[in-house]
C-alpha cells in the first residue's frame, strides 16, 4: 500500500489551510498513494493554546462542511483519506474527531480521541469531550485501519485493543511541538521519547505505524508563551519498528512511502507476541492505580 501523510504548516486563514490541502491531496494522489493522512485539526490553527468559548464556532457537524468537501476529492483522486475534525456533537459537546473517508467518498468511519490532555499550552480538555466510540478499527478498501490521534499515542494500551480488533495498520494524526523556551537537549529528549514510543507500538503489536505531524510556528494568543513550534518530524515504521521514511522538522512535505502489510504476518511468526500474552494476569491493567 502506497501511503501519504500530509505534514503542511497552517494559518488563520481557513480558506488557504484547505486550499493547501487540496493541492497536496493532489500531488500525493499523482504519486500514486491509495491512503492519504491529514495531521490533527487540519482545516485551521491549532487552538488549544488559550481557553476561548468564541472557538467552538469552528466546530461543525460529521456529516457537514469539510467531510461533504473532502469526500469529492476521495472520490475524484479515488484515494482513502483520514481526517481530523473539531466535531461539534451538541450544543456544549465536541469532540477532536478522526474520519475515514472511502475512495468513492463515503464515510468508512469515525474514531474521538479518547485521551485529552490539559498542558500548558495544549488546553484541550477545555474543548474536546473524551472520545466514546472505543478502539474499534475502521473496514477500508485499503485494510483495517486503526485510527488513534496524538495524546492517544502515548498510550500502549490504545495501540494494543486496536490491534486487538485487527487493525492492519495504527494513524496517529498530530499536533505536537516545543515551545521555545525549553532547551535544546530537552527539545531532543522530548522529539526522541515521541518517536519511541510510537515504534515501540509498532514492535509490539507487529504492525506499521503512520504519524502525520503539523509544522510550522503558531503564536500564543494570549501571549502567556512564545508559541508552539510544531517539530514536524512526521514517520512510518514498519512491523518491527523500522523507520520506513522520515519527514524533516520545520519543512512542508507530502510524504510518500510503501507500506508492505503482509510482512506484519511474517514478523507475527517470528515474534508471537499475541500468543504469549498473559491474559490470566492482566486484570489489574483496568485499575487506576494497583498500590492502595
Amino acid at each position: 500500500m502506497k501511503v501519504a501523510l500530509i505534514q503542511q504548516a497552517n494559518t488563520a486563514n481557513r480558506d488557504e489551510n484547505i486550499a493547501k490541502l487540496t493541492r497536496n491531496i493532489s500531488d500525493a494522489a499523482a504519486q500514486g498513494a491509495e491512503l492519504i493522512v491529514l495531521q490533527e485539526l487540519h482545516n485551521c490553527l491549532y487552538f488549544c493554546q488559550t481557553e476561548d468559548t468564541t472557538v467552538f464556532d469552528l466546530a461543525e457537524t460529521i456529516p457537514g462542511p469539510s467531510t461533504d468537501y473532502f469526500s469529492q476529492l476521495a472520490a475524484q483522486h479515488s484515494v482513502v483519506i483520514v481526517l481530523s475534525l473539531f466535531e461539534r456533537r451538541a450544543a456544549g459537546l465536541y469532540h477532536n474527531t478522526a474520519v475515514v473517508l472511502e475512495k468513492d467518498g463515503s464515510i468508512a468511519g469515525k474514531y474521538r480521541k479518547m485521551h485529552i490532555p490539559d498542558d500548558p499550552a495544549y488546553y484541550e480538555k477545555f474543548y474536546f469531550t473524551p472520545g466514546d466510540l472505543g478502539f474499534e478499527p475502521i473496514d477500508t478498501s485499503v485494510g483495517r485501519l486503526g485510527v488513534l490521534v496524538c495524546w492517544d499515542q502515548w498510550y500502549p494500551e490504545a495501540a494494543r485493543l486496536m490491534a486487538m480488533g485487527g487493525a492492519d495498520v495504527l494513524i496517529y494524526p498530530t499536533a505536537i511541538g516545543w515551545e521555545s523556551t525549553d532547551a535544546e537537549a530537552e527539545k531532543s529528549r522530548q522529539q526522541d521519547a515521541w518517536v519511541t514510543v510510537q515504534r515501540g507500538h509498532a514492535v509490539a503489536n507487529g504492525v506499521p505505524v503512520i504519524a502525520c505531524n503539523r509544522t510550522g510556528h503558531e503564536p500564543d494568543p494570549s501571549g502567556a508563551t512564545n508559541g508552539i513550534q510544531f517539530w514536524g518530524h512526521s514517520f512510518v515504521a514498519g512491523p518491527q519498528g523500522e523507520v520506513l521514511a522520515l519527514a524533516p522538522d520545520r519543512e512542508e512535505i507530502n510524504l510518500v512511502v510503501d507500506i508492505d502489510l503482509a510482512r506484519a504476518e511474517q514478523v507475527r511468526r517470528w515474534w508471537p507476541f499475541f500468543r504469549d500474552r498473559r491474559i490470566d494476569a492482566f486484570g489489574d491493567l483496568t485499575k487506576r492505580w494497583k498500590i492502595k
